[in-house]
This record gives C-alpha cells, sequence and structure tokens, in this order.
C-alpha cells in the first residue's frame, strides 16, 4: 500500500465545491472517477480544504491509499489523462502511511480577486468579484493591516461551522492594485467558515465609506457578524498553497 499526496489546481465555476456529494458534481467526484480508470480501484481522495461552489483553487493539496504500482513521477500523467481540462495535477509525492492532507496541515494561502471598473471583465467573468463603485484603496490597505496577527476571527465567521475555538493567527495579508484589479493576499495558520469572503467583503465596504478602517480592531473585539462586511461571493476565492512542516 502505498500513500499519495496530490497537488491540484481547478476552476471551481463548474462545481459545486470539492467535497463529493449525492445530487451534484464536485472536484472531489470527478478525481476519485479518474483515480478508479487509472488504478482500477474505487479510492476515497482526503482533500486538504473543503472548498465551497464556485471557489477556484492553484494548489489544493490531497491524498489517496492506492495498491498501484504508477511510478509517482507518472501519475500526474495518469491522472490528468483522464480528468475534465478545468482540473489539473500537477504533482504527485509519496508520503508516509499516516500522512493526511487535512490534519497535518500547518497553513494555507488564499488569493482573493477584485474587478474595480464600470463593466466588468470579460475574461475574468466567474474568477473576480465585479464591484463598479469607486475605491479608496488606501483606507483598504489600512484596514488590511489590522487582520495580521492572532485573533479571535468570531465577527469573520458565517454560522454553519463546528470548530472549537475562532482563535486563528493572520502570518501575512497583502491588498494590491494591478490597473483595475485588486488582490488580496492571505496566509494563516487556518481560517474559519467563510473567513477570507468575509475580511474581503469588509475591505470593500471600507472602501467604499460604509466602515471606517479605524473601526477594524473594534469589529475584531466585537466578535459579532453584524458588525463586519458582507461575504464576498465565492468566485473570487482562490486557494493558492497548503502548508506542511514536511514539505
Amino acid at each position: 500500500m502505498r500513500n499519495i499526496q496530490i497537488i491540484l489546481g481547478y476552476q471551481g465555476s463548474s462545481y459545486h465545491g470539492w467535497q463529493r456529494q449525492k445530487n451534484a458534481i464536485t472536484v472531489q467526484q470527478k478525481v476519485e472517477e479518474a483515480l478508479k480508470e487509472v488504478t482500477g480501484q474505487q479510492l476515497e481522495i482526503i482533500g486538504a480544504s473543503r472548498t465551497d461552489s464556485g471557489v477556484h483553487a492553484n494548489g489544493q493539496s490531497a491524498n489517496f491509499l492506492t495498491h498501484s504500482k504508477i511510478p509517482v513521477d507518472k501519475i500526474p500523467y495518469a491522472i490528468n489523462s483522464k480528468l475534465p481540462r478545468d482540473i489539473r495535477v500537477y504533482q504527485a509525492l509519496e508520503r508516509p502511511m499516516d500522512f493526511h492532507s487535512r490534519y497535518h496541515s500547518t497553513g494555507k494561502k488564499y488569493t482573493y480577486h477584485v474587478i474595480n471598473n464600470a463593466f466588468g471583465s470579460a475574461l475574468d467573468f466567474n474568477r473576480a468579484w465585479h464591484v463598479q463603485k469607486a475605491l479608496n484603496i488606501e483606507h483598504m490597505i489600512k484596514a488590511n493591516q489590522h487582520f495580521i496577527g492572532t485573533h479571535d476571527f468570531a465577527a469573520f465567521r458565517s454560522t454553519g461551522s463546528s470548530v472549537k475555538t475562532s482563535e486563528r493567527t493572520i502570518y501575512a495579508s497583502k491588498l494590491w492594485q494591478r490597473e483595475e484589479k485588486l488582490i488580496l493576499e492571505i496566509k494563516g495558520n487556518g481560517f474559519l467558515y467563510n473567513m477570507v469572503r468575509i475580511i474581503m467583503g469588509t475591505l470593500i465596504e471600507v472602501g467604499m465609506g460604509k466602515i471606517s478602517h479605524k473601526d477594524i480592531p473594534a469589529i475584531i473585539q466585537s466578535r459579532e457578524r453584524d458588525r463586519a462586511g458582507i461575504t464576498a461571493p465565492a468566485h473570487g476565492l482562490y486557494l493558492e498553497k497548503v502548508y506542511y512542516e514536511n514539505p
């Protein structure tokens, strides 16, 4: 038996998230179907992040147990030959038998993409949030700095999460503008349900003048969801990388 980790990317628009569901097509389902064709086994693949419907990934991590003897460097070629073009496996690694993609993760990096202009972008349709109103980028950058560090992020969590604690550490968070596109890049030891999308929604409301950048610390301390901004749409969110102690 072998434990294989794969790094994969996908365009999430056509899928109802990562996790397999009974009545909807998901990324996990497509990868498991491809693995069955390649290995002849009905395998369960464990994803590091259960990305929601419409969310994209450049660096999702997953692992599976298999009796297959395919050389590890050939595994991406084999799986990709059976996958749709909007899901790609980029790398495969042999891992110890106790390796678990989700439980052994030490952190994740996400980006969130916004198109800020009058008409949107045809090429970024379903790949970035279109915000028409002019934004105060300087205030958004100032607001974003308050998220760095260890905080209780209960105000930035959607209901439905069953985690024991809402305390998380944000190692780095950077917001920059590239022509008409805004990109938030955020790295932390973990994220609550919809946390990045609520942070982005809050930053947009700061940019619109609905929330002051000076109020972010008080919003964090309040732990009250209704004090923070809206939840940004899923289609602007990208899982960029999952981190492990032993890469």
